[in-house]
């Protein structure tokens, strides 16, 4: 390619004048050909490459190692090389590029590792660069050709062939200082909400176990929780479905249609018309019911709906006069593992709306029910505050990425 003129960012520190310059990437990196020959890394050490956490210990992150019966090839990754992971993502069906901020390690031939030319290059400058996936995509499109198994068919010199604009090390570094202190605040604040998280478990434990009990206004006890009875003893059911495919106009609709991994969503994918209601079991539920998931990868997720909608039959709408909808919320996400754990093998399948109505769940009168749902949603408030800070902080920390680098 081209080497064309120099850029300024829209957003700059003032003490930097000099324009950007577009430079290939062979300019900043090198290709690192270190592999683990004398076996110093074992399969404990082997490293995976997160969109979201960057690169980690495979086993700590994935839970298991999947190396192959021998890592002897594997390449070496020490601190501050870049790698580029061979493999697609929903957001980067090209890969991803990141830098490892962590311990050495090995990966497999999946993945590509640079080393930094150190006069040009601040390596968390790239990887800043490279955060934004319109970025990732870009640079990777041109380059990449995708095989019959959506594998990436490009060798690891030619990932440097492409151009990027980049400032002198200086301005590199001063950008890269800023933007890691943004994510020091984000990951703050993600260690917080992870806290309140497993406070509100904790709160949970005591709860439903009964080891705290709440007491009426004028201290005296509450009546003993009904533990004997099933779900469907208090609650009435139903799901829903899903309307002919193969008829387009059941699709052009207004009617969101809740999806069992939507039940804690304020959107939908995919809206239906009155006409595939009408036409098919769909059932229509309200802002403010209890959804309960039956099928797929969220299996035992419950939320209360924040929409009007209709829903198919992977959703279970509940509704109860006997049970707070908070307090049944509460007790089924807290035993969601359980209930999981000990109706589908491993985790997989689906539940039934007959295995729903027949849990035990234990009932106290509706006055305790409502302290312990206040309690729960004080929690919840304080979680989802937390949680609104970090989006509003990533929304922020996007839009000055697009504004502090040239394109």
């Amino acid at each position: 390619m081209d080497k064309r003129e120099s850029k300024i960012p829209l957003v700059r520190f003032p003490e930097f004048k000099e324009g950007w310059e577009h430079k290939q990437l062979n300019e900043l990196l090198k290709v690192s050909k270190k592999k683990n020959t004398d076996l110093k890394y074992s399969k404990e050490e082997v490293l995976s490459v997160s969109g979201e956490l960057g690169i980690v210990n495979q086993i700590e992150h994935l839970g298991r190692s999947y190396a192959g019966e021998s890592v002897h090839n594997y390449g070496v990754v020490e601190n501050g090389d870049i790698v580029y992971t061979k493999s697609p993502l929903k957001e980067n069906p090209y890969g991803i590029i990141k830098l490892n901020k962590g311990v050495p390690g090995i990966v497999s031939t999946l993945y590509a590792v640079y080393k930094l030319k150190d006069n040009n290059a601040d390596g968390e400058f790239i990887e800043h660069y490279f955060s934004l996936d319109a970025n990732t995509n870009r640079y990777l499109r041109p380059l990449v050709r995708k095989g019959a198994k959506n594998d990436m068919k490009i060798n690891n010199e030619y990932v440097l062939h492409d151009r990027i604009f980049v400032p002198k090390k200086e301005e590199q570094k001063r950008i890269a200082h800023f933007f890691n202190v943004i994510d020091t605040k984000i990951n703050q604040l993600k260690e917080k909400h992870n806290l309140l998280q497993e406070y509100k478990k904790g709160v949970m434990q005591k709860i439903f176990t009964q080891e705290i009990r709440f007491k009426k206004e004028d201290g005296s006890d509450f009546a003993d929780w009904v533990t004997n009875k099933k779900l469907k003893t208090y609650a009435k059911f139903y799901s829903g479905g899903t309307p002919r495919t193969t008829n387009k106009a059941f699709y052009e609709g207004n009617i969101p249609f809740i999806k069992s991994g939507e039940i804690n969503s304020d959107y939908t994918e995919q809206f239906i018309s009155k006409e595939g209601l009408d036409n098919s079991s769909a059932k229509m539920v309200n802002k403010g019911d209890l959804l309960y998931a039956l099928y797929g990868a969220t299996s035992g997720e419950v939320g209360i709906s924040k929409i009007n909608g209709a829903i198919n039959q992977a959703v279970l709408c509940i509704r109860s006069d006997e049970f707070d909808k908070n307090y049944l919320l509460g007790y089924l996400e807290y035993f969601k593992k359980s209930i999981v754990g000990k109706y589908l093998q491993g985790g997989q399948g689906n539940l039934s709306a007959d295995i729903v109505k027949s849990l035990k769940i234990p009932k106290p009168v509706i006055e305790e029910q409502e302290k312990i749902s206040n309690i729960l949603t004080k929690i919840d408030k304080k979680i989802i505050v937390v949680n609104n800070e970090i989006e509003d902080l990533k929304t922020y920390k996007k839009a000055l990425l697009q504004q502090m680098f040239c394109y």
